[in-house]
């Protein structure tokens, strides 16, 4: 049986995700994280998406197995950033070139904690939304860092560990796309209603791409992605 853990955070990207493992294994547990994150909405987010999937995507109950969520609040007070509530205006650059809401190490001790919760229910693969095409200078999303981390949580756990990152090379456009390709408009329609990825955490506001401030870098990215999604989709 083919197992895999998503490291899911209610956000477009990761719900993509859950869907791509729910189409590829045979049974899908998920892992989230409470790091203190600025757009904390996002975790009741994940706690509704699970609970609709078993009444709107009836085919996928039975594979739907564990789900918990890990508090590293102390981790978010460590890594300061303006996505874990300090006073920076999201979306200026940092002295090292990078955006301010990096979270230094954030997916390095993401993957850790899922690594190690893989290990305990024989999960052979951990699926992750990070990409490094539309994506903000995060080093942490960078395919060679993940192949670096798999190699030392494989070694370190002494068990072949995989970090299977479906989006990585995707844009957002294509990221809608793949909604699409795995569970049609009714997918896309429940990713848009349903999943947060604004920074600031304004779950009020809805647009024709979903919710959110409109203005942050999460935000523009998702929008832009979404009329070059429906632009492409005319052709």
């Amino acid at each position: 049986m083919k197992t895999a853990l998503v490291s899911f955070s209610g956000g477009q990207d990761s719900t993509t995700c859950l869907f791509w493992a729910l189409n590829h294994y045979d049974r899908v547990h998920t892992i989230g994280f409470d790091y203190g994150q600025k757009n904390h909405v996002e975790l009741s987010c994940r706690k509704s998406i699970l609970q609709k999937i078993y009444s709107q995507f009836p085919q996928y109950a039975e594979k739907l197995a564990s789900d918990i969520v890990v508090n590293i609040r102390s981790f978010g007070q460590i890594a300061q950033s303006a996505l874990t509530g300090n006073d920076q205006t999201m979306g200026e650059i940092s002295e090292n070139g990078l955006p301010n809401s990096f979270v230094p190490g954030r997916n390095l001790v993401f993957l850790t904690y899922a690594a190690a919760r893989a290990y305990l229910i024989n999960a052979q693969t951990i699926v992750a939304g990070m990409g490094q095409t539309d994506f903000s200078g995060y080093p942490d999303c960078r395919r060679n860092t993940m192949d670096a981390l798999q190699n030392a949580l494989t070694l370190g756990l002494d068990r072949s560990i995989e970090i299977t990152t479906p989006l990585m090379f995707l844009t957002k456009a294509q990221t809608w796309e793949l909604a699409e390709m795995l569970g049609g408009k009714t997918l896309v329609d429940f990713i848009v209603e349903n999943t947060h990825t604004c920074y600031e955490g304004d779950h009020q506001h809805f647009h024709e791409w979903g919710y959110g401030c409109g203005g942050c870098p999460a935000c523009q990215l998702r929008e832009k992605g979404w009329k070059e999604y429906l632009a492409r989709k005319k052709r």
